[in-house]
C-alpha cells in the first residue's frame, strides 16, 4: 500500500514500502524529496528506539522546523527503522491508499 507525506499539499516523501512503528510510518531515506530537507541541531530519546535526530522541512517557502525525525543508531530490536524518517501528524500529511 503506497505512502505519501505532505507539507502544504507538496509531496515531500512517497513509498510503496515503509515501517510502522507506534502509529508513526517510517520511510525509507531513499523515498524523500532530498532538497526539502536539512538536519538540526535537536535530538531526542526514546527509551525503545534511542536517540532521534530531525529534519527541518521547506517546501514552495514554508518552513516547517523539525518537521521529522529519524533514528541513525536504533536501539537492537528497532533496526528496522534504522535511517527511516517520520513525520509529525497534524503538520505534515501522511497518507496510505
Amino acid at each position: 500500500m503506497p505512502a505519501t507525506a505532505s507539507l502544504n499539499g507538496t509531496p515531500v516523501a512517497q513509498t510503496d514500502t515503509y515501517e510502522v512503528v507506534d502509529g508513526n510510518i517510517y520511510f525509507p531515506p531513499d523515498s524523500l524529496v532530498s532538497s526539502a530537507f536539512s538536519s538540526t541541531k535537536t535530538h531526542t530519546t526514546c527509551p525503545f528506539k534511542g536517540l532521534a535526530s530531525y529534519y527541518t522541512i521547506e517546501v514552495e517557502g514554508k518552513t516547517l522546523k523539525d518537521g521529522a525525525w529519524y533514528y541513525p543508531e536504533p536501539k537492537a530490536g528497532m533496526e528496522k527503522i534504522k535511517g527511516y524518517v517520520a513525520f509529525y501528524g497534524g503538520k505534515v500529511d501522511v497518507v496510505t491508499s
